[in-house]
């Protein structure tokens, strides 16, 4: 994998209800505004790439508000990536004819690993994006499903390299124990993740400062750094964040 590629700054935009929203740890959600609206602030801002989950279409047992999915690919120009309650074949042709470049899949693939060798072999890997949610408790890293709501008997390690094998082009690794905490990302495992396998890591849980993104490049190694409540409420701006990235020497692709 290159390593001299740019690094990316990724809004995600977590969707309940047609409202985007961010909580802290995955609870305690507040409303974040209007997500099509966000989604073409954020590109006009110049983010890299941005990311729409529908974070209870899974525990709900539903799929992923396919509108809304339109709207937002209609006002942006940039990759967009979207995942929640995406259970098949079917679900993936839904949503990349909705506008999306890139499908993320996490409980699905926990339940049945063999979706992502099933979207990797139908569309190719760069458009299966493994997204993992893990809370690092009793000294190991464990894997949770329907938006951290359910711990599994899955390993993040173990369970990355497998993802990779079966085809996935990139895994977006959320800290559970990190998320909306502001303390920044959780670089020991970010750089545990990208020294062992050969795909993209995209860090996610912990941004509050453009420090704590600098250190998910630098010490975490990560490709790509994904925040939600520092965008959304206005406390970094993406032009800024990338002017300061640029000034620290970490090659971004500078907002014109």
């Amino acid at each position: 994998m290159a390593k001299g590629l740019a690094k990316r700054i990724i809004p995600c935009l977590d969707v309940k209800d047609g409202q985007t929203v961010k909580g802290t740890n995955f609870v305690n959600l507040r409303r974040a505004g209007d997500p099509v609206e966000l989604g073409k602030a954020y590109s006009e801002a110049g983010a890299d790439e941005l990311v729409f989950l529908d974070i209870t279409a899974s525990c709900e047992k539903r799929k992923t508000f396919t509108e809304m999915v339109t709207r937002v690919a209609e006002e942006i120009n940039i990759p967009f990536t979207v995942g929640g309650g995406i259970n098949d074949i079917a679900d993936v042709e839904r949503l990349l004819s909705a506008g999306a470049d890139k499908i993320s899949v996490n409980s699905a693939a926990l339940r049945r690993p063999g979706l992502i060798d099933e979207i990797a072999g139908r569309f190719g890997s760069q458009v299966c994006v493994c997204a993992i949610d893990a809370k690092y408790e009793d000294g190991r890293w464990t894997c949770y499903l329907n938006g951290g709501r359910v711990p599994t008997d899955r390993e993040l390690f173990s369970w990355a390299r497998e993802a990779e094998q079966r085809g996935a082009g990139e895994i977006l690794f959320t800290s559970m124990n990190h998320d909306g905490v502001k303390c920044g990302y959780a670089n020991e495992a970010l750089a545990e993740l990208s020294d062992a396998l050969g795909i993209p890591i995209i860090a996610s849980g912990g941004a509050g400062l453009p420090e704590h993104f600098k250190d998910a490049f630098t010490l975490g190694k990560a490709d790509a750094a994904l925040a939600a409540s520092v965008f959304h409420f206005g406390e970094i701006s993406i032009a800024g964040l990338k002017r300061y990235l640029h000034d620290e020497g970490i090659n971004v692709r500078l907002v014109n």
